[in-house]
């Protein structure tokens, strides 16, 4: 996380590092998903008494910097469905705004994987919360994916969707004035798609 956090990192290494983190992250996030009992035969004939995910998963990106986790879900999951959510924060007000969102059909007979890298207020996440349960998923399916929190917003969003699961790296001290995350890492969109000022 030092190295992403670094002002001096070039994008490469950003990019790298980030990808290592985010997919810890999705490995951790489906240890929190439900099994089932399952025997299988090992090549040595003998029998083994393991289990199986029960159930099906789907990602969903909050757009931009969401979009940056998928790759890493798509690494463990192989044909895993993602949807994805564009909600953006108005820089001005702090307050969140739908603009698309395009969803599997059967999203609610699956755990959502929410993918966001940074949550601050936790407002565009909440939204896209509203969203998915507005969709028929159940507010006990859903795991937050995330990099970088603040303490602020993880509170705020466990008040509100106490069932939620947050799967974070690190909870960061707080906010500025801006709402912006402190220590944090800067703008994550732009970092790791090369598009800052």
């Amino acid at each position: 996380m030092t190295i992403i956090r670094d002002q001096n990192t070039p994008r490469g290494d950003f990019v790298f590092y980030s990808d290592r983190v985010i997919r810890l992250l999705v490995e951790e996030g489906l240890n929190y998903l439900p099994v089932v009992n399952k025997e299988v035969i090992t090549p040595m004939g003998v029998p083994f008494q393991g289990v199986a995910f029960e159930g099906r998963i789907c990602g969903v990106s909050i757009m931009r910097a969401g979009e940056s986790m998928e790759q890493g879900l798509r690494d463990v999951c192989t044909s895993v469905r993602i949807g994805k959510v564009l909600i953006q924060r108005d820089e001005r007000t702090a307050q969140p705004k739908l603009y698309y969102s395009k969803l599997p059909k059967d999203i609610a007979d699956r755990w959502v994987l929410l993918l966001d890298p940074m949550l601050a207020t936790g407002g565009s996440a909440m939204k896209c919360i509203e969203v998915l349960l507005e969709a028929g998923v159940k507010e006990e399916r859903i795991l937050f994916i995330n990099l970088i929190c603040s303490p602020e917003g993880a509170l705020t969003m466990l008040e509100q969707f106490p069932k939620l699961q947050i799967i974070t790296a690190e909870i960061d001290e707080g906010m500025d004035e801006q709402k912006f995350i402190l220590p944090g890492l800067g703008d994550f969109g732009d970092r790791y798609f090369g598009t800052e000022d």
